[in-house]
């Protein structure tokens, strides 16, 4: 089991502001084998290029702030509140136009993070 403390993760500075930063977390050494995660920070005016998945299935959850996700090319918001489920194969992205952060939690299937993310042009 592992308990991920929100107030913790808001905690957490930006080491490239204005940049996004979206540090891997290994649930490994707590027994899984299929489940990794990541802490999304995106800064203001910045997005996770529009891209795929072949095999990975998330879920994002957002802690802070506002984002579009762009799903198919459809815009959706995102807030906190919301739990927004991606099976694989689905192109998307999260967009910040906000002039304030947003934060989000996101587990996925098949870890690790860099494995099966293609990016479309």
């Amino acid at each position: 089991m592992k308990v991920f403390k929100v107030d913790e993760l808001l905690k957490i500075t930006n080491p490239t502001p204005g940049q996004p930063h979206r540090p891997e977390i290994s649930l490994a050494a707590e027994g899984f084998k299929n489940l990794g995660g990541m802490f999304g920070l995106l800064a203001p005016h910045t997005q996770v290029p529009y891209h795929y998945h072949n095999n990975r299935e998330s879920i994002l959850i957002p802690l802070v702030g506002e984002a579009i996700e762009i799903i198919n090319g459809e815009e959706t918001v995102v807030r906190p509140g919301d739990v927004l489920v991606i099976p694989a194969g689905e192109h998307h992205a999260t967009v910040n136009r906000s002039d304030e952060e947003f934060r989000f939690l996101e587990f996925f299937t098949c870890p690790p993070m860099a494995s099966d993310f293609v990016k479309i042009d």
